[in-house]
């Protein structure tokens, strides 16, 4: 069973911009997940490197991580917090096209 407060947290700090912090708390709840639901969670962690590595100039680093993110956001069959997937890989989309850092919301679905 994972825990919903190491997501809440680590959507915190993903939301404040503070994407390597989101990145360790999230590959904390990672590590203690099982089943599907780690590649769920490792698409993740791989979004907050992304962006991580775009905020300080890395575009190389910043495109492998967008696209291991997208892939496994696509292919996960488990979205245990059930979060908006579709609209968090179209943001991931768009700043794959332009490589330029902007604000992503990852919002949960009604």
């Amino acid at each position: 069973m994972a825990h919903p407060d190491l997501f809440e947290e680590g959507l915190i700090f993903f939301h404040s911009g503070k994407y390597y912090e989101a990145h360790e708390v999230w590959e904390d709840l990672w590590r203690i997940t099982n089943g599907p639901a780690r590649t769920f969670y490792q698409g993740l962690i791989q979004a907050a490197v992304a962006l991580h590595h775009l905020e300080r100039g890395n575009s190389t680093g910043a495109r492998g991580q967008l696209a291991k993110s997208i892939q496994h956001l696509l292919n996960s069959s488990a979205n245990p917090q059930s979060i908006d997937t579709m609209d968090l890989i179209r943001q991931l989309r768009e700043i794959q096209d332009q490589m330029q850092l902007q604000t992503v919301r990852i919002t949960r679905l009604k």
